[in-house]
């Protein structure tokens, strides 16, 4: 995960890296590693995970 300083501030500047987002079918949005390809997390509120690359 990215970390910026001062610590405790709950800001990240900048996206995170060696990951994307897509939506799937049903709506929610699901995280994938870029290296492997394989999905990490599923989001089930239905928005998007923050600072994380959405595929095309």
């Amino acid at each position: 995960m990215a970390k910026n300083k001062p610590y405790g501030d709950n800001q990240r500047i900048g996206a995170v890296k060696d990951r994307s987002q897509f939506q799937t079918p049903s709506g929610l949005w699901a995280k994938r590693d870029l290296n492997t390809g394989r999905i990490m997390d599923v989001k089930q509120d239905g928005k998007p995970f923050k600072g994380v690359t959405k595929e095309k």
